[in-house]
């Protein structure tokens, strides 16, 4: 290490400070050789000082601020009760990252020395040596600064001087004086920031109706010098497409190139598992090079296609990859790719006006199950690769098959794509806007075609990907005029959003990707909206695209209520997570559903009391006169809200997908809001934050299951449907049975004829009268009885049992106290618990509290006198322990 220059820093730094940097230099011998470009990572220990210089502390890369400050104890856990408003003045100062390193001559005598920053933080200014390098104002781009001039030998001062985002924001937005850009500002119960669409950052970031206001800073990904002579290979995609005329697969493969002199030679490309190979020449020229070559997949061998989750297996296959340039230089690469096809199908359907919307995956349409994705959490270097597979194997395990990563968050990493390749779940991949509008002045076009550009790249060889859609409720918001704007003035917008999303951002995914559908929004009607000029009149026609549907003071038990869309991609409830999970943050005082805590992390209008008002139009609120137990109690009543109303509209979806009613129907996706969280606070998640199931999720389990029964009454008709997503056709008979509430003793059954079951269908097995079925089954009413259903064919039971209510539990007669007991025993790395029971438990809830972990099921009808659970521990656990921290909750107990 050299002697330590003073001069390299900002007058603000403190004397103390020099010794820190002396210890933390990064060494040459981080440098890497790989195929002619030596790469030097400079991640690791930086120094991190505010704008006055009165903090100045460690910091990882990469990393954010408020992570460092937490990490060197001068913050609290940002997540803790009030926090998110007390730690508001981190996100309004300016703060610089600095550090240090040595380069060896073989680097920096290279031709050309390139400094690489996979993701900032977002508006920076970069200095090396006191030198201005570059610049960066988007949070979703790579940036390559040329810094070869700029090197010394020894030691080398490199400073990352990051804005405010939030000044930055409403600077852009004041220097807009021509006409305004809303919304202005988030709503006040959010708690937020404003002009965040000025900022290409994640917009949730300055708060949104489930999390925080976090608008972090920092060097969010990898930072690196990247040294050559004459050739860079940037980045490589492959792309299996179909030749529908011959019959055959090829694989497109595309290499980026920087290159500094001219140069020729070959690549050569093998499928050594499909007994393909191709050589082809190359030239390149100076400066950034694109090339593109076909490989003929061999027809005689048959390739195994890529599925989505139950609908077969997730083949991967080698592709290997040799670029051989004169000279010395040699390339490598192995990627894996997948065959499979992609189409949106948007046509006529018989006795419907409009058009269909639905997917075919290798030629078979395919029913998107699933739910919608937002960021793991307000700081993504808190991420952790355990997080993202639990999330997406939990998504896997509840039967989902798709998941929309959605528009005001972040592109995912590269590791949630593939798993999601290996999981078999499809991705509609939103781009980065979501509910506002935004500039479209030069610069702000630019750098998001440039964002544009290189995540499609980025993205386009996972077979997961299976849609592009441009922005999140924008059309929407223009068409029903959410933000107030004069009929006048209307035409304004309208232009400004045709030249941002289909001028730049669609024409730019078009020229980089046509093998994959491109959405202009979501919702949308899709061709019927390019037909009116990108704009619907009303974009949320249920005869047209795809649908986002919230009501919450309508009863949602009450299917009729809902739309029988083609495709809907957005619903939900809120509901608030586990008791273990909110006291992490919390403290004693905020345990109670009325406290400050519960009204200040509730970032929805009225959200608290909608969850109970509509939890109280079918089930007694808890009155429990301990105030502990009646908020655990509060919790629970709304997670059970929360299953029903969103498994009586899936399963509405899900019948309605071979129905055509009035004109409408022929619904062919599902995808409800959320999946995950992003802290602990009430949400429309399924998976609480730190990955615990709520009530939803597991109910999820069942109402998106391969074969799954539906029953619902309409006009006093009991119906119940067969719900098939296999790819063979059944035959199948139902069961019903009828219980009084008092007793586990069945007071009759019905077996149905058996009926032949269409594969991807929705099938009628049953229609009869609610009251010529109770008249002959022991003086049965509707407030004394209920029903439960399931599937059968000839081998036994196919799918889960439902149930059905005849009234709202609230107004049944002789629901008792079950009294459940229970004991656990050790089995392997998992635990049985048995429960028992004298008498009919609706909706029992087992939460082991802080011991992480999954039960097989919860949150069912216990409708026996002894019924077994199984449960997996995340982490080491004894019988003592588990036994000691399980609660048990059932709908009667908690009045």
């Amino acid at each position: 290490m050299g002697k330590f220059v003073g001069r390299y820093f900002f007058s603000g730094y403190k004397c103390h400070i020099w010794v820190w940097c002396l210890l933390h230099i990064i060494s040459s011998e981080a440098v890497t050789n790989y195929f002619g470009v030596k790469t030097l990572s400079l991640d690791g220990k930086w120094m991190l000082m505010n704008s006055n210089g009165s903090l100045v502390l460690n910091a990882e890369v990469p990393g954010c601020v408020h992570t460092a400050l937490q990490k060197q104890n001068v913050i609290q856990d940002p997540y803790f009760r009030f926090n998110d408003l007390a730690y508001r003045w981190i996100s309004l100062d300016n703060w610089t990252y600095s550090t240090i390193f040595s380069v060896p001559t073989q680097v920096r005598e290279s031709k050309r020395v390139v400094l690489v920053f996979d993701g900032v933080d977002t508006v920076s200014t970069i200095t090396l040596n006191g030198v201005t390098a570059g610049k960066t104002d988007n949070m979703f781009r790579r940036y390559d600064f040329d810094v070869g001039r700029l090197l010394k030998d020894g030691e080398n001062v490199l400073e990352v001087w990051l804005m405010s985002a939030v000044m930055y924001a409403s600077q852009r937005n004041q220097a807009h004086s021509a006409y305004k850009v809303p919304p202005a500002c988030p709503p006040a119960v959010q708690k937020g920031e404003c002009h965040v669409n000025f900022i290409r950052k994640a917009q949730s970031s300055f708060s949104w109706d489930w999390g925080p206001s976090f608008p972090t800073l920092g060097i969010w990904k990898g930072v690196y010098l990247e040294a050559f002579n004459t050739t860079r290979l940037l980045s490589s995609s492959a792309n299996p497409t179909y030749d529908s005329v011959f019959s055959v697969w090829n694989v497109e493969v595309e290499l980026f190139f920087d290159v500094t002199v001219a140069t020729e030679g070959s690549v050569t490309l093998s499928l050594p598992e499909a007994q393909s190979k191709g050589e082809f020449p190359v030239t390149l020229s100076p400066g950034q090079n694109r090339k593109s070559f076909l490989l003929p997949v061999n027809s005689s061998v048959s390739v195994d296609l890529w599925w989505p989750n139950g609908q077969g297996k997730q083949p991967r296959y080698r592709l290997l990859i040799d670029i051989n340039l004169k000279g010395t230089e040699k390339f490598h690469i192995e990627r894996l790719v997948s065959f499979r096809t992609v189409e949106l199908v948007q046509e006529p359907i018989p006795s419907s006006p409009g058009l269909s919307f639905y997917f075919r995956v290798n030629g078979r349409p395919v029913f998107f199950k699933g739910s919608n994705w937002i960021p793991g959490h307000a700081f993504q270097d808190r991420i952790t690769p355990d997080m993202l597979r639990n999330l997406l194997q939990s998504a896997v395990d509840a039967n989902m098959n798709a998941l929309r990563v959605w528009g005001g968050g972040v592109y995912e990493r590269k590791l949630f794509y593939d798993l999601c390749d290996n999981l078999g779940i499809m991705v509609w991949q939103d781009f980065m806007f979501a509910c506002a509008l935004y500039p479209t002045e030069q610069d702000f076009v630019e750098t998001v075609r440039e964002e544009v550009i290189q995540q499609v790249r980025r993205l386009k060889s996972h077979p997961s990907v299976v849609i592009w859609s441009g922005n999140n409720e924008n059309e929407a918001a223009i068409a029903t005029d959410w933000f107030s704007i004069p009929v006048a003035e209307r035409p304004r917008y309208v232009k400004d959003y045709v030249h941002l999303y289909v001028e730049n951002i669609r024409t730019t995914v078009l020229q980089e990707d046509s093998s994959r559908p491109f959405l202009v929004s979501s919702p949308t009607n899709g061709l019927e909206s390019e037909r009116e000029g990108w704009v619907a009149q009303n974009p949320y026609d249920p005869h047209y695209g795809d649908t986002h549907f919230y009501s919450y003071t309508n009863d949602c038990w009450d299917w009729r209520g809902f739309p029988r869309t083609r495709f809907a991609s957005e619903y939900g409830f809120q509901s608030w997570p586990s008791f273990s999970t909110l006291s992490k943050v919390s403290a004693e005082e905020d345990w109670d559903y009325g406290s400050n805590f519960s009204g200040h992390r509730q970032h929805h209008e009225d959200g608290n009391q909608q969850m109970l008002k509509q939890a109280e139009l079918h089930y007694v609120l808890p009155n429990n006169t301990n105030r502990l137990q009646r908020y655990r109690d509060t919790l629970y009543i709304t997670q059970v809200m929360q299953a029903q109303c969103i498994k009586t509209q899936t399963e509405f979806y899900r019948r309605s997908r071979s129905d055509i009613v009035e004109g409408k129907g022929h619904t062919m996706g599902a995808l409800y809001w959320q999946l995950n969280d992003i802290w602990q606070g009430p949400s429309w998640s399924s998976i609480e934050f730190g990955g615990k199931w709520k009530m939803l999720q597991y109910w999820a389990v069942d109402f998106f299951a391969p074969v799954s029964p539906v029953g619902f009454e309409d006009n006093g008709d009991l119906l119940i449907y067969a719900v098939s997503d296999l790819n063979t056709d059944l035959t199948l008979t139902v069961t019903v049975t009828v219980y009084r509430w008092n007793s586990l003793v069945p007071s009759c059954s019905l077996v149905s004829g058996a009926s032949a079951v269409r594969a991807g269908s929705a099938t009628v097995m049953l229609r009869r009268s609610v009251s010529d079925l109770l008249v002959g089954c022991g003086n049965c009413t509707r407030r004394s009885c209920f029903l439960t259903f399931y599937l059968s064919d000839s081998v036994g039971q196919r799918g889960p049992v439902s149930h059905l209510f005849l009234s709202s539990p609230r107004d049944a007669q002789e629901l008792q106290k079950p009294n459940i007991t229970f004991s656990v025993q050790a089995d392997g790395d998992s635990f049985t618990v048995t429960l028992r029971s004298s008498v009919p438990a609706l909706f029992v809830w087992l939460d082991a509290d802080d011991i992480a972990g999954r039960f097989d099921s919860n949150g069912f009808l216990l409708l026996s006198e002894k019924h077994v659970v199984r449960f997996y521990p995340w982490s080491p656990t004894s019988v003592k322990e588990l036994t000691a921290n399980l609660h048990i909750t059932t709908l009667r107990d908690v009045y």
